[in-house]
């Protein structure tokens, strides 16, 4: 491995480490943050969207895979590339419903509202833990590291998976009290 690629590595892992900080840091921020936009009490039209959204990204996920495991090295990367734009415009549009939106309470009772609270809470968790997950996978890959990348993506891709699913399935569960 050459100096230059170390160097670059090392470039790319602050990075990482820094965005893995200020993303999840931001985001709760910026719920404190209300911003009230006259004539509209909620864009509520976003969270059908971003849930739309989730949806994309673990079907685009699942065929990634497929492609890489058929030997389709351009295939996977352009839609692992298009899986992390969608989640990224995920977080865009979550962040904007919730600076401008209360948030919903559950309404469920008894043991769907436990089940409720733990898909919620072990989505958020993961949310936060995918994000240097995701990176460094992408990284390996951009570094032409592949054995690292395959090694990683082992782990990253059941965890981003799951976030992806349980992000519609906790849509699904509070849309009914929105």
């Amino acid at each position: 491995m050459t100096n230059a690629l170390t160097q670059k590595e090392k470039i790319y892992n602050r990075w990482i480490v820094a965005l893995s900080v200020i993303i999840p840091v931001a985001v709760a921020v910026l719920f404190t943050v209300k911003i009230e936009i006259p004539g509209v009490d909620r864009l509520g039209f976003l969270p059908p969207i971003y849930a739309t959204i989730n949806a994309f990204t673990a079907l685009i996920l699942v065929v990634g895979v497929i492609q890489i495991k058929k030997g389709n090295r351009k295939a996977h990367e352009n839609l692992m590339k298009l899986a992390i734009g969608l989640s990224a415009l995920f977080l865009v549009m979550y962040v904007i419903y919730h600076m401008t939106s209360s948030s919903t309470p559950f309404g469920g009772e008894g043991a769907i509202r436990t089940v409720y609270f733990i898909i919620l809470i072990s989505h958020i968790l993961l949310s936060i833990a995918v994000i240097p997950l995701v990176l460094i996978t992408f990284v390996k890959a951009l570094s032409q590291r592949f054995d690292k990348h395959r090694k990683i993506a082992k782990i990253t891709f059941p965890i981003w998976l799951y976030v992806a699913v349980t992000g519609v399935i906790v849509y699904i569960m509070i849309a009914p009290y929105y």
